[in-house]
This record gives structure tokens, C-alpha cells and sequence, in this order.
């Protein structure tokens, strides 16, 4: 397939040449299982020490305070369930109407299978979420908070250092999905004041299978796959070394060049939302207009089928989305959008794009004619079903 412009990076990015070529040796020469006691064994040991201490320098944590896992699923889910379970107050778990299926699904569980009350706080229009009324929802029986870092649909940043500061004061733990937020936002969990983060490293130019958890030392936290005891006994299983010393240089590379490739990117987005909006009548932004990724943008084209529009652009060579990955084949429409207040018709037509720090300003500027060109495209078609196939305009 020859794709000409790739704007869905929040669901997948490209892997890095960089990350890939640290990755190589790994494979190949350095490739001994970090728990064996031999020459292979122990080289693979030290590069997995190293990539932890480098990470834990670039968060701002211990090295010890670091457990890698599988992606960013698994890091929710050993959050969530091992804090949960291994919590010495309550069965009471707050978060919001906007997280992950990673999130609201784990949730569901320890709903379902174990009892814990849940307590979803309302956002607002733009996906906010109130420190007062989180601050209302916690009681003497709070297990533990959590509210994601940045939406991956609509792109709305929480004031997590906020949020978290309520739930400190509370005495509640607060964990935030921050696998949107890597490469855009800082990750500092002192300033942050987090007690978990998660992270993906697919999202940041790894090739998939490697994440990561920053549980604050002295938290409890039951782990949720049993075995070797590897990760000092917070997640069993033979340890990636080489997806590790990955992450170590996408974060490098990613959270290196900011803050000024936010702002950059920040200018180039609000550019592309600008002739989005100019140019196709009836538009609609989702997600806040400030609080916002530096390298994500949501709209609704209301009267226009979603469906439809997402395959008119590739067709023009522009790649992107209806919204989360987890949800494609979907039918219903995003939970997301309808938590902002939008009406089921109109969140139908959303289309999402998502981009890196290496997405080239031209490209935005020709995804964006391309946007109106193929709106334009299937309004004059009148196109009611996905199939249709509207004629170049």
C-alpha cells in the first residue's frame, strides 16, 4: 500500500530507525535471558539495568520504582488490580467518563469479580474533569484515583498535577494512563505527584510488546501474572531486554527535544484546525481548544458519514482514524464523544488525526485540503453508507 501522509500515530507509530538499530545487538549478540547466571545472562543484565536507570532518570524516579511490562494494557491493568487488591482502605475506586478500555474494563472486573464500588466523574464539554468534583467524590472507603493524562480521541490534557494533588491530600493513590501524553507532555512524576503512570512504547516509535508502570516505592500492589518472580516479584515473565533498551531511546528522543517541539507542533495543529474549520462548513472540534496535544486533532462533520470520509482521504493518500484503535468494527458510537455531550448521530461522524514530532508541517497542510476536498466529495454524493465511492472532486 502506498500511503502517502500517516496521521493515525495515536493508534501505532512508525518505529524508529534509532530505537531499532540500540534494539539490534540485543537480538542478536547480547541476547542472554537476564535471569541466567552465565557470560549471555549477565551482559543481558547489565544493558537492562542500564535502559532502567536511564528511564528512571528521564521520569524523575528510582530505578526501582520501574516495572516493564507488555504495553500499556498491561501497565493499567497491573496498576488498577494490583493497587486494588493489595489496597489497605476500601473498595472504592474514582475515575472518569473518558479513559481507555484498558481502564474501564479493569474497572468492570473489580467491579464484577470483586466488589469494588466505582465512581465515573462527569467531564466537561471539552473532556475536562473537575478537581472539585473529584474532590467530592472521595470518602474515608477511596481505594485509589484514576484519570488518564490525555485522551486518545479527542486529545483533552488533564491538569493531573492538579487532580493528583487532591487525591494526596486525601490520602487516595492516583494512577494516570499517560500513553498519549509521552513524547508531548513532561513525565516527571515528582512534579506530577503521581503515585502510577503508565507507558507505551509503541506510541513512541518501539516496535509493539514493551511498556512500562512507575509505582511509587512503598506502594502495595498485588501482581496480576505469577511465575519467575522477575521484576522483583511485581510481573513474572522472562524480561524484554531488548523492547526495554527501546524505550530507554524513544524516550530519549521524544521527551529530549521538549519543550520546544511541542510548541512547534502546537503551532503546526492549531494551522491544520484552522483550515478544517475554514474550509468545511458545520465542523466541529472535539476536545479542548488550549488543553490540547501538541499532535492531535478531532472533528465531527455533522451530516457527513464518518465512515465514508475515512476512506474518501485514503483514497487521497491520507491515513487516519474514526477515533480509538481498541474500538475499530465498532458500531456504536465513541463513549468518549457522547461523555462530552454530543448526540449519537453526530458523534458517528468523527475522524480523528494524530501525528509525530517528525510529521512534516507540508503534510498537515495537504492532509487538510485533502480533509475538505473529501467532505466536499461526499456531501455532494449524499453518501449514506461507507461503500460509496465519491468521485475526485
Amino acid at each position: 500500500m502506498d500511503i502517502m501522509i500517516y496521521l493515525d500515530a495515536a493508534a501505532t507509530a512508525p518505529a524508529r530507525r534509532e530505537v531499532l538499530e540500540e534494539m539490534w545487538p540485543l537480538l542478536t549478540t547480547t541476547f542472554g535471558n537476564p535471569s541466567s547466571h552465565h557470560a549471555y545472562g549477565e551482559a543481558a543484565a547489565a544493558e537492562f539495568s542500564r535502559a532502567r536507570a536511564r528511564i528512571a532518570a528521564l521520569l524523575g524516579c528510582r530505578a526501582s520504582e520501574l516495572v516493564f511490562t507488555s504495553g500499556g494494557t498491561e501497565a493499567n491493568n497491573l496498576a488498577l488490580k494490583g493497587m486494588a487488591l493489595a489496597a489497605p482502605r476500601g473498595r472504592h475506586i474514582v475515575t472518569s467518563a473518558i479513559e481507555h478500555p484498558a481502564v474501564l474494563e479493569v474497572l468492570d472486573h473489580l467491579r464484577r469479580l470483586h466488589g469494588f464500588r466505582i465512581t465515573t466523574l462527569p467531564v466537561s464539554g471539552t473532556g475536562l474533569v473537575s478537581p472539585d468534583a473529584l474532590a467530592s467524590a472521595l470518602d474515608d472507603a477511596t481505594t485509589l484515583c484514576t484519570v488518564m493524562y490525555a485522551n486518545n480521541e479527542v486529545g483533552t490534557v488533564q491538569d493531573v498535577e492538579g487532580l493528583a494533588g487532591v487525591c494526596r491530600r486525601a490520602g487516595v493513590p492516583f494512577h494516570t494512563d499517560a500513553v498519549q501524553a509521552a513524547g508531548w507532555l513532561p513525565l516527571d512524576v515528582g512534579r506530577l505527584g503521581v503515585t502510577a503512570l503508565s507507558l507505551s512504547g509503541h506510541k513512541l516509535g518501539t516496535p509493539k510488546g514493551i511498556g512500562l508502570l512507575y509505582l511509587r516505592a512503598g506502594t502495595p500492589c498485588e501482581p496480576v501474572l505469577h511465575g519467575g518472580g522477575q521484576e522483583r516479584g511485581r510481573r513474572s515473565g522472562t524480561e524484554n531486554v531488548a523492547g526495554a533498551v527501546g524505550l530507554a531511546r524513544a524516550l530519549d528522543l521524544a521527551q529530549g527535544p521538549l519543550p520546544a517541539a511541542a510548541v512547534m507542533e502546537a503551532t503546526a495543529r492549531d494551522a491544520f484546525i484552522s483550515s478544517v474549520l475554514g474550509g468545511v462548513p458545520g465542523a466541529v472540534l472535539t476536545g479542548d481548544a488550549e488543553q490540547r496535544l501538541p499532535g492531535l486533532a478531532s472533528f465531527c462533520f455533522p451530516g457527513v458519514n464518518g465512515e465514508a470520509v475515512l476512506l474518501e482521504l485514503e483514497r487521497r493518500g491520507v491515513i487516519c482514524s474514526s477515533g480509538s484503535a481498541c474500538a475499530a468494527g465498532s458500531t456504536e458510537p465513541s463513549a468518549v464523544l457522547l461523555a462530552l455531550g454530543l448526540d449519537e448521530e453526530t458523534a458517528s461522524t468523527a475522524v480523528r488525526f494524530s501525528w509525530t514530532q517528525g510529521t512534516p508541517s507540508g503534510d498537515l497542510e495537504a492532509a487538510a485540503r485533502a480533509v475538505v476536498a473529501s467532505v466536499r466529495a461526499v456531501r455532494s454524493l449524499g453518501a449514506a453508507h461507507p461503500d460509496a465511492t465519491p468521485a475526485e472532486a
